[in-house]
């Protein structure tokens, strides 16, 4: 049979038991002979071993195993070498050893050769791009110097056009602001006016007609509203105007201030040398492109900006104009119908009171009867009260007379003169009582006139009231004329 096995560290053995793969365990000789199955055991498992090395060999069981396998079976023996074990993990053959140390000599004289030719070759490069860079920087210097001519030209018409605009703007805020105290004036009159209308609205019954005054006081709130309408008209278009002046202004303010910097840097850049401070290295700067414009561009754009500012100018001049216009135009107008109210005021007054003393006077005539009336109703009642008692009498007779005895209950003259008493009473007082009620009717007649007469002269009073002492009153200032147009 023949024997299986490897190199030195290999176990010769004979088959018999199925075959187990294992790798013996790499270890000090010392080590190996204390317990080489123990040592064969823990180093099959070893992932650093490599299995190209070796083939796969029997495994032989424990004494307490092969004393139940059959006798047919033959019992493996394992021999290890321990001394030989470490022989088996060499990379490299001197061979190898001797081939990398020669190629390292070569490539360190190679090596040299290069650096050498490197020198000679630096230095002359070096010689050469000195002069070009000198010449290079020199005519750079040149183009930033001119450049900062161009930008002090465009800086010198900014500057000029700026003071223009700040100029024109400030005129324009100046009436603008005239405007808005010639609105808010407004307030004013246009407050009387509605308070007087509803004022007016207090006024009642009949009184609570719409006369000449009411229809001019609608038509001067309708006035003051036209004018006010056109004001806010005017001032929505100064506050335009004054934003477009800011913007160009803002336009102006940004170029100048961007050619500010713009000159800032040039001239940093202008007188910046070889051996200034502040110099470094920025990598990769040379490949962005960050410009946005060309000279002509450049140029044209300050020149647009310029132009821009100068239309919103002759804008500008025009608005202030207009409303001066309509300043002027608007206090004539609400100064007319003021006065027209008033005059219409004055009339109507006027007829109010001429009113209120007519019916003064028929008042006063109509007391006069209610106080008579009166006093012939507390006659009436008089004479009723003065018919209780002999009626009293007559009925208390009658009553007595009716408790006479037996034959004694006569018709005679004078029972029959008490029924009649009693009847010719009754009859007196039913007719003093129809008079009574016709007084009172004429009294209650008389009063409702007295009211009615009352009442108008409240709804005279409450008018005459209502129109000279609030509507009147309020109306006796009227902003002047400096104010209407925002002056003061």
């Amino acid at each position: 049979m023949a024997l299986l096995g490897s190199t030195h560290t290999a176990t010769y053995t004979r088959p018999g038991m199925k075959s187990t793969n294992f790798l013996p365990a790499i270890s000090t000789m010392a080590s190996s002979y204390k317990n080489p199955h123990f040592i064969l055991s823990q180093s099959m498992y070893l992932p650093w071993r490599p299995s190209s090395y070796f083939r796969t060999a029997s495994a032989v069981p424990s004494i307490g195993v092969t004393s139940r396998i059959s006798p047919d079976l033959i019992q493996a023996k394992v021999s290890s070498f321990p001394s030989n074990r470490t022989a088996l993990f060499a990379r490299y053959t001197p061979v190898d050893w001797l081939k990398s140390n020669h190629n390292n000599y070569m490539e360190s004289e190679s090596s040299r050769h290069s650096a050498e030719r490197l020198r000679v070759d630096t230095a002359r490069l070096i010689q050469d791009k000195e002069q070009l860079t000198r010449k290079t920087q020199s005519t750079t210097s040149r183009n930033i110097g001119e450049r900062l001519n161009d930008i002090v030209f465009w800086k010198s018409e900014l500057n000029h056009e700026i003071e223009n605009m700040i100029g024109e703007t400030n005129a324009l805020a100046e009436v603008k602001k005239r405007l808005e105290r010639a609105l808010a004036e407004t307030e004013g009159p246009l407050q009387v006016a509605r308070e007087c209308l509803y004022h007016r609205e207090k006024r009642m019954s009949i009184d609570l007609v719409h006369d000449k005054v009411e229809k001019d006081l609608i038509q001067e709130v309708e006035s003051i509203k036209g004018c006010q309408e056109r004001m806010r008209c005017s001032l929505d278009a100064a506050n335009s105007q004054l934003a477009s002046n800011r913007a160009a202004q803002h336009e102006l303010d940004r170029d100048i201030n961007d050619k500010l910097i713009a000159h800032r840097i040039d001239d940093k850049c202008h007188y910046l040398r070889n051996t200034s401070d502040g110099i470094s290295y920025f990598r990769g700067v040379e490949n962005i492109d960050a410009t946005v414009s060309v000279p002509e561009s450049w140029a044209k754009f300050t020149d647009n900006n310029i132009l821009r500012s100068q239309a919103e100018r002759a804008a500008s001049a025009k608005l202030r104009h207009d409303i001066e216009t309509l300043l002027n135009t608007t206090s004539n107008e609400m100064w007319n119908q003021f006065n027209n109210v008033n005059v219409a005021f004055t009339n109507r007054l006027s007829e109010v009171a001429d009113a209120k003393n007519k019916l003064q006077m028929h008042l006063a005539k109509t007391l006069q009867e209610i106080f008579q009336t009166e006093m012939l109703i507390e006659a009436l009642k008089k004479a009723i009260r003065d018919k209780e008692s002999p009626l009293k009498v007559a009925h208390t007779r009658l009553d007595e007379r009716t408790r006479r005895p037996n034959v004694e209950l006569c018709q005679d003259s004078a029972q029959l003169r008490l029924v009649s008493e009693v009847r010719e009473i009754d009859d007196t007082i039913q007719r003093l009582r129809e008079r009574l009620w016709e007084a009172e009717k004429t009294l209650q007649m008389l009063v409702n006139t007295k009211v009615t007469l009352e009442h108008d002269l409240s709804i005279k009073a409450n008018s005459l009231f209502i129109d000279q002492e609030k509507c009147m009153s309020m109306r006796k200032s009227f902003p002047s004329t400096p104010r209407l147009v925002g002056y003061t």
